[in-house]
Parts: C-alpha cells; structure tokens; sequence
C-alpha cells in the first residue's frame, strides 16, 4: 500500500493495515493536520466532517458524572430521586438540605400529562445537624394507603415521613434527633421489608401470544390470548399487614431494625454483622432481599471481599416464620438471628474483564436478587444472584479513542449444596455418638461478566424479579435477562407480548443524566439532569402517530401491551397514571377506551353484573369496578369547561354517585370505637345538605332526560321497530344523552335506587330530629321560664340549623324520590324477567345439537342439577357480558327492547302525571357538571365556577371584595340562552352556594399555610344561614325568598368574621386559603380542611375522602386564579 491510500481508506471506513500503524503515528507527530482540508496531491479530504460526527457521538464525561461515580464508589445509599407505589416522586435538593416532592398531575386546560413543580419540605421539620452531612438517600416503603419515606443524611442518621392525604405534604413519623453523629454509623444498604401478603400466590400476567384461527380469512385475523406467571411471598414481613418495617446496615457492620409497633409506637432493634478490627472490615456497600423466609444480605467490604449472611427475623411468636400474624392490638417484639453462610473475593477476573485502571476495582452498585420459579408449578426456582457494578471512567484530559466509559456487570449465584454422604460401610466405624444429617454448604458460584460501553447510574429489578433494567448516564435504557444476561425488547414482537416495547413504544428523550428512578409501574421515570432539573420521560408510540386511527391488528397489539401493564398495577394496587399517560394520545380512536377497559375487566375475570343485588355492598366495595370506570373517565376528559364525550360523562355521573352513597353510609354508619356518630355534629350535617341537594338534581335531570326521550318520535320508532333497535345506542350518543343508559344499567341503576334509600332515610332523621329539639326546648322554656338553656338538655343550635337545612333540602326535590325508587325497582324486576327467558331460550337452543349424540340412556342418567348448574352459569356468564357492554356505552341487548317499551308507554307516564315537567325542564343542573352548551361553559370559565367534590357546593373566586358571588349552583339563572331555566327547583328555604363550606352554621373559615408547618384553622361559630347574601345582594337562589331571607340574618350581624376571615359588602365570609385540593387523574377539586382542626366525626368522614371520587390521590396546589394561571403560595 503506497501512503496515496492511506486518506482513501480513512475516508471509506475501512480498518488500516496493522503493518502502516508505526509509519501513521510517525507521521501524526511530525505533522499537524487538524486544519488540512487537501492532502499531498491536491485532493479534498472531509476530515473535519468525519471527526465531528465521531466526537459528537463520543460526549465527554462531565464534572458532574465523575463526581457522581465517585460518590457512588465511596458508600452504598447515594439514592437521590425516589418514585412511590403511591404516586409521590421525592428527590434531594442540590444542596443536600431538603427534600422536594412532585407527581404526575393531568393539566386542568387540555388533560394532557405532565410533571408537577416542586413542593419544598422545609429543612426546618428535617433538623439538620451542625456537625452532620447532607441528605444523602431516599428510600420508599411498599405501602400503598400510607407510604412512608426514608431520608437518610452522610452520617446514617434516619428522619420517616409519611404520606396519609396527600402526595405533597408528609408527616414526620420519626426525627433523627437521637441518632448518633459518628461517620461509622453511615448508611450503606437500605431495604424496606414487603408487606405481609394474605394471598397465597402472587400473579404477573403475561406474555400475551397471538392465536390465529385456522378458518381466518384476513392474516390479521386473531386474537391474544394472555397467559400468566405465579409467584409466592415470601417472608420476612412485619406481623401486620398495613405496615412494613425499614432494615438497614451501617459501615460497622451493625443491622438497625426500625418498625411500628400495633400501638402505633416506633421500635428499633440491632444485631452485629461484622466485627470491625480494622479499616479493612469496614463495609462499603450492602444489599438484601428476602428469600424463602430469611434475609439475605450481601456485604462488599474495604477488602474487596463480597460475604453473604442469611438474618432471621422473630416478631414475639412461636408460629413459623411464614405464618406470624399478630392480632391487630398485640404487642410486637422483634429479634434478628444471623448466620454468615459464604465469602468470596470481589475482583475475579476472566476473559470479559478489561483491566484498565484501579477505579475499576471499585463497585459502584450492588444488588440481590431471590430466587424466582422457573415455571408455573413453582417447585424449581433459580438461585439467588448477588450483582455488582464497576464502573470506568477515562482520566480528564484522555483521549475517548484510547479509553472509553465503561461499566461491569459481575454476577455470583449463591448455591446451596448437600454434602456427599459417607458410604453406608463408614457405619461400621460409629463409636455410637448418634449421628445427624450434615446442614448445607452455601458458595458463592461466578458467573460470566457483562461489560457494556456506558456508565450504569441505575439498576431496576422489575417483572417479578425476571428482567434486570440498567439506566445509563446517556440517558438510555437497556433491559437484561436476569439468568441469562441477554438484551430484551431491543425489537418488535407483536405475536409474543410482555412489554409495550415490544408493539412499538420507546423512551425517545435520551437526555444524559446522574440518576434515574422508575415509576412503579416501569413505563416511565424521572431523571435528575447534570444542572440538577428533574425530568419526566415517558414511552412513546414510534410507529405511527397516536392520533390517527390504528388499523386492526395494530391496535389490537398496543391494546395488549396497555392490559397487561395495567392488570399489574391493578393486581398490586399501585399507582397507574402513567400508563394513562401513553394510552392518553389515543384516545380519539374509535371507541379505544371502552375495548380496553373491556380487555381488562375479562382478563381479570370481574363480574359487573349487579342486576341481583339488593344492598349492593358489593357494587361499592369492588375496586376494579370503580377503576374501571376512572379509566373511561380520564379518557373522556378534554379538560375544564369542555364537554365530555358520551362515554366520560355515563362514568363521571356514576362515580359521583358512589361517592355519594359512600359519603351517606359512613355518616350514618360509624363505628362505636369513634364514641360518636357523625351526625351529631353540625359540620357534617351541613356537608350531607349539599350532597342531598346535588342527588336531588341529579334525579330531576335524569327524569327530566327520560321525559324529553318519551317525547321524541324518533326514538319511540326505534323502540317500536326491532330491526332498529340495535341503532339506539348510535341514536343516544349523537344526542349525548346518558340517561337510558343509567337507567338500563344495573350497576348505575343500583347506585340510584341506594340514593333514593338513603335520601328518604335522611330526610326521615331530619324531620325526627328536628320535632326532638323544638320539644325539648319548649320543655327547658316552660322549666325555666326564661327561654334560656337551663333546666333541661338542649343540643347546640347549630345543630339544629344544620337540621333544618337538610329537612328544607330533603323535602324540596321536584320529584318524589319514593315513587321513583318505586319505578326503578320495578324495570329491574322486569330485567331480570327478561334476561331469564331470553338467555334460558338460547341455552336450550345451544344445547340442542349437542343432545342428538348421547344415547337416550345417557341423557335419563345425566343429573338434572348438573343441567340446572350449567343453564344458570350460562346466563350469568350472558348477563355480565350484556351489562359490561351497556357500561361501556353499547346498545343494550335484544330483550331489553320490550322491556323499554313498556317502561315508556305505561310506567313513565304514570310517573309523569305526579311531576310537574315544566319545573324540570326549566331547572339548573349546572352542580353535575356535565353542561355541553359552549355559552355555557365559557360562561362558567370566565367565573371560575368550580364544585367542590366533598361538599357538592361551589367554590367562588371572587375578582374584588365588592363582586362576590353568592347563588351557588342556584346562581345566575336565565343568564344564558340554550340552558334550560333559572331554579334548581330546591323550593323554599334553599340557601345560596357561598365561597366556602360554613361548617357549624356559618363558621368563617381561613387556612393559613406556613412554611414547613400544617395548615392553621380559625373560625367562631355562628348561627346557620350567616353566610348568605345581604338580603339587598346580588345573591340568586332557588325559591327566591329563601336568598333575602338568609341574607337579612347575614346583615343583622349573624356572620363572625373569624380569625382573619374577610367578609364583603354582601356579608358573605370569604375563603382566604390559596391552596385546594386537586385530583392529579380527573382535575376534581374539594376545599382543604385539616381534620386535627375539627370534631372527631367531621375528622372521621374527612378521612375517608383520603381518595378522589374517581380513586386517584389528592394534591395540594395552588388555586387557580385566571385562564391557564396559577398563584403559588
């Protein structure tokens, strides 16, 4: 080769000849070529080209990065950004002092997702010691109703909050002020124990396979058969199965045990590990995992010396360790046993190890791995795997062609051996000291390494302990088999489905960064960048655009994927928002929700069919029903004051109502532990008002709807005529109507019928309550003499009030809710009628050509209860199908054709002689909230009209203290054209909405947020109805004269102002708080009302309001104040 080719081969890409290497490097020394751009002969050369499209692709490691790395080197638990089960995303500040929390919230305007600012804890409630280090890990529990945080700082002391409410604002439940100041007592593994599972086997579902039939005419014809992977739990666990309990190991090798006992009181028990004699024995880094009932826990030590102990863990009882329950109040006491079982050296090199540098020598991650089955009978299971990372980095200065970042994955199998057994002639040799069966040998077996060309910053365990996931400081993600190290969904599968990565979702944002932390759902994570911001990256669909319709087979597999990842997060009930978030883009594709809610529910076998039940416990107390329902919801949202979507709207009507039946039954309902009932308190009796008020118009619009259906031709043609009747359905939807719908539903139907119970019971309470104090008062002023409160037992007058408001609010609905109760049962006894004699007549017709191969004989022998059996699990099976479709917004089945027809044509106008329509049509059903006229909405936009979820009434933001509104719901009637009145037809007595909740008949509220500190709460009671209009106002309510009324109590001096309430010229208190609570799923908003601030009953209904209607968690934000603006406070 003449040196004429040396440039061309450069150019094409080719390897040079190893025998013109020297002769090259000679000639780089002597000349300097950087700003050539022709060669010897005059020829062009793209040398600048070339070597920027190299160096480009070859970033230098930061400062940042290599500081990072060496942090990692120093210690294990340098964990800066952590992701609940819960939803919270905790990270450190950059200074180290506190700790910050955000969360994936769907913005308000639009519905799209995205991730939240940060709510500083303040370093104030985290003391910081003066001698002591920063904030150094974070660590999550695997609770999920109450999470709790671990903060740990650089010398190993641990402060636990606890997230109850809220997913921004924490509770300490221990302070670190007791710990020790001493760098020895420096954290260097951290592991929350599992919570204690009381089912047998936990489940994974998947892979889903694709199945096509033979007689398919179309290739993509199929469908996906979802098959599925057990796992048992394992211990160990705390005792009780609400509460977990937090192990860490210190570089002195001592084991902390921390756990809450069953009378809420912290606990702490340590054992030693290691016996420290010298830096050497010192540990560097530690990892656990439970395994078959103990503790496994791997220790890396300053001598580079990797050694397993198996711990053991008693809680104070003799059962076996996989079977200690405790009763819910017996006292806990803990102890660890510990057992060093192997040792092996750290640094064992083979044929994949490069040898580069001593930092290689350092581990810069450590993880254990328990065993997991190898199939479905789980009786073989591979062992467990200690894995280790070490990780190079080229000297600052180097050249990135001589060294490249580089990352080792090491890996040891902890294998547990019998010991060979003497031969049965060594027995002869026995002296007669009795002889025991040899326990186990344990060793530590090296398995090949892994070396990667990038820099691991995080390693994730996920699906079941199967796949090991490594976070590069590039910003990819690379996913590993666990046994066998090899990448996975690095390509398309559509026929063998796991993974959204595998239909064509991908994280496309590589940002480089220093940390990563998943969702606990894996399909997203946060990263902390080298400036420090906190980033959200979620997968993408890379195929096509979301937007448009997927074609059959395409959206069939992105369905697959979306169900087997949110039948995970549902089985362990953690947070799903962000699988919401990749299925949100698709969301204008053909009935997209409703086919994967649909997938969902039959893969996790629910039963939806509620048409037999008569408490309907059961409705409320299934979770997937109501998960179910959030789904369509969230899918149906387009953002405040927008309309919603047929779909959306029947889901939203129907979680409000359950959260009204389970507001009512917990206020009448509670337990005796409490020592009062809740409606005893006049705080609650005034939330139940608003909830009372809001069923009432919701009854009244869903007759009124009924009513408008009965007028119109076309659909009584549609009833009339079978052969369209399977276009009623398509007929409803253009017209957005839900009302059939709920009424056809038993699950919706269900729901109203219990309203309708409990509304008649409350308004029974009411009247006898209210007869109750006018006796005894009358009773104490013939006593007395006086009218004062002497001489017998008069409740508070608050109560009182509170109780006639509800007897004005029971009393008033425009229809009689006893004879729609009435009704309502009636059309479900004539569903059930006709579900029994249409599916009994197509289950003999299925089984009649199966009848003609049985010998006569054969069929006279056959049990008739087995027959029976299979004919009522046949219909059942029919009718959970045919009731999950109408819930989902189907046309409802063929027998229901009749049963509508009579319920129209006979029943309905019956009904409709006892009502007056005009009241109905000309009501205001804006507290539903489901208003699609466009005026309408901008009109409610421009006054910021929002309704509390809790309270059901309307929270204002008044612009000036001199333009307050005050009418509520009730407010602004006729002010627009298209809506259908001016009343809510609450009759006499309603009083208007007011700018905040008056618990206790009018008590100014005013919230006061510092910082770092739980929100203040002061008010003075007032008598019920202060908080009205002056009765010369502006204030518009139902029934007219109530308003004035009520407001010339407010003008004659019946409204406190209360610790700093402001009150404007119409006498209504105003809400001085900036912060709400806000549904980070559906935008839902309720007032915040710290219960250590109330009565014990109020504080127990609050409580339970700890989740929004729809299931997603509650955050405190700022309130909005303007179009797309927010006030920060």
């Amino acid at each position: 080769m003449s040196g004429h080719d040396i440039p061309i081969q450069l150019l094409d890409g080719d390897s040079i000849d190893v025998q013109h290497h020297d002769q090259m490097s000679a000639m780089d020394t002597a000349m300097n070529l950087d700003d050539v751009d022709v060669d010897l002969f005059g020829d062009s050369v793209m040398v600048d080209t070339a070597l920027d499209g190299l160096s480009a692709s070859r970033r230098m490691p930061s400062k940042h990065l290599r500081q990072r790395l060496d942090d990692l080197r120093t210690h294990g638990c340098h964990q800066a950004i952590a992701w609940s089960r819960q939803g919270t995303i905790a990270s450190i500040t950059k200074d180290g002092r506190s700790v910050e929390f955000r969360f994936l919230r769907c913005r308000p305007e639009d519905a799209g997702w995205e991730l939240s600012e940060p709510y500083l804890y303040s370093p104030a409630i985290i003391p910081m010691h003066t001698t002591a280090g920063p904030i150094v890990h974070l660590a999550w529990s695997t609770t999920t109703p109450t999470p709790e945080l671990a903060v740990v700082d650089a010398v190993g002391r641990i402060t636990i909050l606890s997230l109850t409410i809220l997913l921004n604002r924490p509770f300490i439940t221990r302070k670190w002020d007791a710990d020790p100041v001493d760098d020895l007592h420096t954290v260097v593994g951290c592991y929350w124990l599992p919570l204690l599972n009381p089912r047998p086997f936990g489940v994974m579902y998947g892979p889903a396979v694709w199945v096509q039939p033979e007689d398919a005419k179309v290739l993509g014809d199929g469908l996906y058969k979802y098959e599925s992977s057990y796992t048992k739990p394992t211990g160990p666990n705390h005792p009780n199965s609400n509460k977990s309990a937090l192990v860490s190991i210190t570089t002195n090798g001592l084991l902390r045990l921390m756990f809450q006992n069953n009378n809420t009181r912290l606990e702490e028990t340590a054992i030693e590990l290691e016996s420290i004699t010298s830096s050497d024995d010192l540990i560097t880094h530690a990892a656990l995992c439970n395994d078959r009932n103990a503790l496994l826990i791997a220790l890396a030590t300053a001598s580079k010396q990797l050694r397993i102990v198996r711990a053991t863990i008693s809680w104070g009882n003799d059962k076996p360790a996989e079977k200690q329950t405790h009763p819910q109040n017996a006292v806990i006491t803990a102890s660890i046993l510990e057992q060093h079982v192997a040792v092996a050296p750290l640094l064992q090199h083979d044929s994949n190890d490069p040898v580069l540098d001593d930092s290689m020598s350092h581990l810069s991650h450590i993880e254990f791995l328990p065993s997991i089955p190898k199939d479905k009978n789980l009786q073989a299971h591979y062992n467990p795997v200690v894995l280790t990372v070490r990780s190079h980095l080229p000297a600052e200065g180097a050249s990135l062609y001589e060294q490249e970042p580089t990352s080792v994955i090491d890996r040891w199998e902890v294998v547990s051996e019998q010991p060979q057994t003497l031969h049965p002639a060594f027995a002869q040799l026995n002296t007669g000291n009795s002889t025991t069966n040899p326990n186990p040998m344990t060793r530590l077996r090296k398995l090949d390494s892994v070396m990667i060309p990038k820099i691991v910053v995080s390693v994730q365990v996920m699906y079941l302990g199967k796949v090991v996931c490594f976070a590069f400081s590039d910003g990819t993600i690379q996913y590993r088999d666990r046994v066998t190290m090899m990448e996975l969904f690095n390509e398309h599968n559509v026929h063998r489905v796991l993974s959204p990565h595998d239909v064509g979702f991908q994280f496309v944002n590589d940002t480089p960064c220093l940390q990563v932390a998943f969702s606990p759902t894996n399909c997203s994570y946060v990263q902390i960048s080298e400036d420090w911001d906190i980033k959200w990256n979620s997968m993408q669909y890379t195929l096509t655009d979301a937007s448009t319709a997927l074609q059959g087979a395409q959206q069939s597999a992105v369905m697959a994927a979306l169900t087997l990842a949110l039948s995970s997060a549902v089985t362990t009930s953690i947070n799903f928002d962000d699988i919401l978030g990749l299925a949100r883009p698709f969301r204008e594709n053909p009935r997209f929700a409703a086919s994967w809610v649909k997938d969902l529910v039959n893969l996790l076998k629910a039963n939806f069919d509620f048409s037999e039940e008569g408490h309907y416990d059961s409705l409320v107390r299934n979770p997937l029903f109501q998960i179910s329902l959030s789904i369509l919801n969230h899918m149906g949202f387009r953002g405040e004051f927008r309309p919603r979507p047929f779909e959306g709207k029947l889901s939203f009507l129907i979680l409000q109502m359950r959260n009204f039946i389970v507001l009512v039954s917990l206020s009448l309902n509670a337990p005796k532990s409490l020592g009062i009932s809740p409606l005893d308190e006049s705080e609650v009796v005034e939330v139940l008002v608003g909830c009372v008020t809001w069923a009432h118009t919701l009854m009244g619009w869903m007759v009124d709807c009924l009513f408008d259906l009965a007028d119109d031709s076309a659909f009584m043609s549609i009833l009339n005529e079978q052969k369209r009747f399977p276009d009623l359905a398509s007929f409803l939807q253009a017209r957005g109507d839900v009302s059939l719908h709920l009424l056809c539903c038993s699950s919706a139907r269900g729901f109203i019928t219990a309203a309708c119970r409990r509304l008649v019971h409350l308004e029974g309470m009411s009247n006898r309550a209210i007869r109750y104090w006018e006796a005894s008062r009358l009773k104490t002023e013939n006593n007395d003499g006086s009218g004062g409160s002497g001489g017998g037992k008069v409740l508070p007058d608050s109560l009182y009030f509170a109780y006639r408001k509800m007897q004005r609010a029971t009393s008033s609905c425009l229809i009689k809710v006893q004879e729609f109760e009435k009704i309502l049962q009636g059309f479900a006894q004539d569903v059930r009628t006709a579900y029994q004699a249409s599916l009994s007549r197509r289950q003999s017709g299925n089984n009649q050509p199966q009848q003609q191969h049985p010998s006569p004989q054969q069929n006279k022998n056959q049990p008739q209860q087995q027959q029976q059996n299979a004919e009522d699990q046949f219909i059942k099976k029919a009718q959970a199908h045919c009731e999950l479709d109408m819930l989902l917004g189907a046309n409802p089945p063929p027998c229901f054709r009749e049963v509508l027809l009579k319920f129209f044509t006979q029943t309905l106008p019956v009904f409709k002689s006892h009502v007056d329509p005009a009241k109905l049509y000309f009501a205001n059903y804006e507290v539903l909230e489901i208003e699609e006229n466009p005026r309408i909405l901008a009109a409610r936009k421009a006054r910021r009209k929002y309704i509390d979820v809790f309270t059901k009434r309307e929270i204002n933001f008044p612009t000036s203290s001199g333009d307050a509104r005050g009418g509520g719901a009730a407010g602004d009637a006729g002010e627009d054209e298209g809506r259908h009145g001016g009343t809510t037809g609450a009759g006499e007595g309603q009083t208007p909405s007011q700018n905040t909740l008056a618990p206790g008949g009018g008590i100014s509220i005013k919230i006061e947020l510092g910082t770092g500190s739980t929100p203040n709460i002061k008010g003075d009671s007032t008598p019920a109805g202060g908080s009205g209009g002056s009765s010369g106002g502006n204030a518009k309510a139902a029934g007219g004269n109530s308003a004035a009324a009520v407001g010339a109590n407010a003008a004659n001096g019946g409204v406190g102002r209360g610790g700093g309430g402001n009150n404007n010229s119409n006498g209504i208190a105003e809400n001085t708080s900036n912060q709400w609570r806000r549904c980070v799923r559906c935008t839902a908003v309720m007032e915040d009302f710290p219960g250590n601030h109330y009565k014990a009953g109020f504080t127990f209904v609050m409580a339970q309001q700890r989740k929004c209607a729809c299931g997603a968690w509650w955050a405190l934000v700022p309130k909005t104040t303007g179009e797309g603006a927010t006030e920060r406070g």
